[in-house]
């Protein structure tokens, strides 16, 4: 069994946390905080502007001794996001993630965003999947139904 986008998506929900390019970085953490979650989308209405990280700000506020309290969280974001379909198999993301050295990818279908994987949900899935794997060829070794 190859897993999809659709199958993480249909387990896990397709609820996403975003923020305006407006936000303050500041508000954006605390979102990220409230929710235990590593990034927000950054969306304007239902358009996606970007992504924003915690990797974008370590690297572009503390480091350069920014304040996140006033700075819009469009002075920071990525801009230039991969995003993968539904359809998308989970091996296709585990390598897209791992060549772009990424950690979520926004899912998109007819141009509206509709749910976010990341890394860690893909590592679970392809656990899953070879999981099911071992025990197919398992049962089939010892004529097990």
């Amino acid at each position: 069994m190859k897993s999809k986008v659709k199958d993480v998506l249909r387990a896990k929900g397709r609820h996403i946390w975003a923020v305006s390019p407006d936000d303050t970085v500041f508000s954006a953490l605390q979102l990220m905080a409230d929710e235990n979650i590593g990034s927000v989308l950054v969306m304007d209405g239902e358009t996606l502007m970007g992504i924003l990280s915690e990797r974008d700000y370590a690297r572009k506020v503390i480091l350069q001794g920014r304040a996140s309290r006033s700075l819009p969280v469009s002075e920071i974001m990525t801009r230039n996001v991969m995003v993968v379909h539904p359809d998308e198999s989970i091996d296709r993301c585990m390598t897209l993630m791992t060549q772009k050295h990424i950690r979520h990818l926004p899912v998109v279908e007819n141009d509206k965003v509709v749910g976010l994987i990341s890394i860690g949900d893909v590592v679970k899935t392809v656990i899953e999947d070879q999981a099911f794997l071992l025990s197919q060829l398992e049962a089939y070794i010892t004529g097990q139904p």
